[in-house]
Order: structure tokens, then sequence, then C-alpha cells
């Protein structure tokens, strides 16, 4: 199988150049290279307008260090104090943005602003969660896996939410029915695992009342659902292996772990949003590449269109 990791993100970006309008982005912590570099190279593409907020001095330095001081943004100067997080947030409910960017902030500061009630940022009825959009080199398809930030050891009733907030994402960059697995060592339910029990039971309750449009697939380990060789080996009856369109993982770390593996050995494309939220957000590692960004933005702008 050739490299798909490009030729996959294809429709995605499409479906966001395609928009009428750019969507202006705000990037809470705009004294990050790597993230001011992949907002405007989605600029360059023209599905987004730039606004940076951070300390003047370091985010105009960063700027023209990079060349983009002739480019259009917006700057918006904070004091040594402010919390850029809650100024963006605000900025996108007074309607001067429509998307929120992680800048330069710890990972836990970018999503305490976001997680407080006082700012309506959760849906109702909805929790939120990090869902990573994935590109492996040898897998034909993009690959949702979720959650890998927010939920420790996730629920059931967190998992049938993560399974919906991933359904309402697929949906949006243009999957339709997504075929959904839920991840687990093995693929038969043993009470000494709790997570294959819990898969097997969202699956029954999902095909008496589904949970969301999907196909939903688990308890079922992970070579499972990459390859539909590993499932003709093992004997194992499911049309949708290799061809899975999500993964709800039983943990974080487990989630976690996948996707790190997969940027260093693999050196997979991906990007970072956070679902179950009124807004789009785009969440990338700080040391990712600035392409991350880039893909991060083009899945936040196809959702604000069509979510």
């Amino acid at each position: 199988m050739t490299d798909n990791r490009k030729k996959v993100f294809e429709n995605l970006v499409e479906q966001a150049k395609n928009i009428k309008e750019p969507k202006r982005v705000v990037l809470a912590g705009a004294d990050n290279e790597n993230m001011v570099k992949g907002l405007f190279m989605a600029a360059d593409a023209g599905f987004v307008k730039p606004i940076l907020v951070g300390k003047e001095p370091r985010v105009q330095e960063m700027v023209e260090r990079l060349g983009f001081q002739d480019r259009e943004y917006e700057l918006h100067s904070v004091y040594d104090n402010a919390n850029v997080v809650q100024y963006s947030i605000e900025m996108i409910e007074a309607g001067h943005a429509d998307i929120l960017l992680r800048g330069n902030t710890q990972t836990r500061d970018f999503l305490m602003p976001i997680l407080n009630p006082r700012n309506h940022l959760v849906r109702d009825d909805c929790i939120l969660t990090q869902i990573n959009i994935m590109a492996l080199p040898e897998y034909s398809r993009l690959l949702a896996i979720s959650d890998v930030t927010l939920l420790i050891t996730p629920s059931m009733e967190q998992k049938k939410k993560v399974v919906q907030n991933m359904v309402r994402v697929l949906n949006a960059i243009g999957i339709q029915k997504p075929n959904i697995a839920m991840l687990s060592l093995v693929e038969k339910p043993s009470f000494h695992m709790k997570d294959t029990v819990e898969a097997q039971t969202i699956v029954k309750q999902h095909m008496e009342e589904p949970i969301a449009d999907c196909n939903l697939v688990g308890p079922i380990s992970f070579d499972l659902i990459i390859s539909k060789e590993a499932a003709r080996l093992k004997n194992y009856n499911c049309p949708y292996c290799g061809e899975f369109d999500g993964i709800v993982v039983p943990s974080l770390i487990a989630g976690n772990l996948l996707v790190k593996d997969w940027y260093v050995n693999l050196h997979a494309t991906g990007c970072g949003i956070i679902a179950g939220a009124k807004v789009p957000i785009a969440i990338t590692g700080r040391s990712e590449p600035p392409e991350n960004t880039y893909l991060s933005l083009a899945a936040c702008v196809s959702i604000h269109e069509n979510d």
C-alpha cells in the first residue's frame, strides 16, 4: 500500500478552501514559532484570518523574524499577568473571532478556561474530548482517535459521549456513517478487564438504540482495527477491519501513547481538535510541525462551516 498521508487529508483541506468567507482564528499565546507558521499557512490558503494575542514585543519580533510583517493580521497585546486564553475566549464570545487556537501555553493552562463553566463553552449534554485526526503511512483513510488529553479513565457514559463527539466531527469533515472501534486488548469480553465488558455493553446498547449514526464495534484489538489480513488470520468476522474511521480508547494513557508512537516512529501526519465545545478549538503540541496546526485549522474551519 502506498503512503497516503497527504492524500487522505486532501479532501479536508479542499473543503476548508471552498468556504465563502475565511474564519477569524485567535491564537492564544502567539509567541510559538511553529503555531504562527501554521496559522499563516492557513491564511495563505485563504481559509483563515489571523488574530495574534500575546505580549506585543515578543510577538512582533517573531512575526518580523519569520517574514510575516507585511501579511494581514490583527495583534492584541496583553499585560504580563493577563490570561491569554481567557482574553481569546472573550473575543469569541464578543463576536470578534470564530475559532480558538492553542498557542504558547501549557496544556493545563489552555484547557482550564475552556472547562470553566462561567465561559459556557461546553455544549449541552456533551463532554469535551480531544480528538486527533491522523494519517498513517499505510492506512488508506483518515483515522480519528479519542480521548488523548482530557479523560483519564472514561466511564461508560463518557465513552458514549466520546463516540457522539467523534461522529459529529467526522460528519463535519465529510465522513458519513463512520466505522468506530472500541479499542481493547482483546476482542473477547473478560470480567478481568473491565473495559472489554464495557465495550461489549456499549455496542449492545447501540444496536438496540443507536448512540450516533455510525457502525460501532467492540471490544476489538488494535491489529484487527488496522488490518484486514489480521482479521483473516484470526478468523475475526467483521467487514470494517482495515476500514475503521475512528478509535475510542479505554484510557488516556492508551490513546496518548498510540498517538505519540505514530508521530515519532511512523512519522504520521495529524491534527488535534477539542470536540464537544460550542466553538471549534484547535490544539496541537508546541513542538509539532507547522503542518499540524495548518491541518487542525482546516478541520476546525470545516466543523465551523458544517456542524
